[in-house]
């Protein structure tokens, strides 16, 4: 399928690309990367009056340390985040998540904040972003409401729905930094490696608590603080049983919970911190 007709605008600067989404709300789409949102025109699940391709806006591609957050800003690519020399000692989350996240033509167009936009359940990036308890900027042009930061825990509402208002673009996700004492673990199962997950696993391991992180289940991603002093098994089946699991055309409902049981026990217990 093809797109239905749309106008174009590639502004190069934040406050033409505000002005724009100010002007035409939701009538409009922001392409960044495109690696996502094409997909969704072709198959006219959205068709915009306008796309704003924010390609050209320079001050958007960025990868900073502030504080004790990593800060990415919307136009940088996922190649570039996975090239970043930092990346194992500052987000070790992201160095074993980033080679899962599609393959290696789509990095290098894909952006993290593309992804996180996007909001797919089953994607990476949301998930680790979560896990992480990160959170993620956005911005509007009216002067009283110009800039606002959103928890991971409030920002996905469902499949390919956020907290982000139509007239708001979001420029930046922030990553908290590895914790002294903790470990970090992902892994999931695909039919191919690049393709969605089925399931997706991410955990955080501290010396009194484990946030784990189930991606490709429910209709966001879903983290849940497990004590390190519970039976394992028994808090990793009703954790399985809460997500609401499916039968599709990929998996059977009962395959994806045994998925995120097995998977669950290997990423807690073959390590420890």
């Amino acid at each position: 399928m093809k797109p239905a007709a749309f106008h174009y605008a590639r502004p190069d600067s934040r406050s033409e690309v505000l002005k724009l989404l100010a002007e035409t709300g939701s009538d409009s789409r922001v392409l960044a990367g495109g690696q996502s949102l094409m997909a969704v025109l072709n198959m006219r699940l959205a068709e915009p009056a306008l796309v704003i391709d924010i390609g050209d806006v320079a001050d958007l591609s960025y990868i900073e340390i502030r504080d004790d957050r990593l800060c990415i800003g919307a136009n940088t690519r996922q190649a570039e985040l996975l090239a970043w020399p930092d990346l194992a000692e500052r987000v070790p989350l992201l160095t074993q998540a980033m080679p899962w996240v599609g393959h290696f033509q789509t990095r290098n167009r894909g952006t993290v904040c593309g992804s996180v936009a996007h909001a797919d359940p089953s994607a990476e990036l949301p998930l680790c972003l979560a896990v992480l308890g990160g959170e993620i900027v956005l911005e509007r042009r009216h002067w009283r409401r110009g800039k606002r930061v959103v928890p991971a825990a409030e920002f996905f509402h469902g499949v390919l729905t956020t907290a982000r208002e139509p007239d708001e673009l979001l420029t930046e996700v922030r990553f908290p930094l590895a914790r002294a004492a903790h470990q970090y673990h992902f892994t999931e199962v695909a039919m191919r490696h690049g393709d969605f997950a089925l399931v997706a696993l991410a955990a955080a391991i501290g010396p009194d608590e484990i946030r784990l992180g189930v991606g490709g289940v429910a209709d966001r991603p879903v983290v849940r603080r497990i004590p390190r002093d519970v039976d394992l098994d028994t808090e990793l089946n009703t954790f399985a049983w809460s997500l609401g699991a499916e039968d599709d055309g990929h998996a059977s409902a009962a395959y994806r919970r045994q998925l995120v049981r097995e998977l669950g026990r290997k990423l807690l217990t073959e390590t420890k911190p």
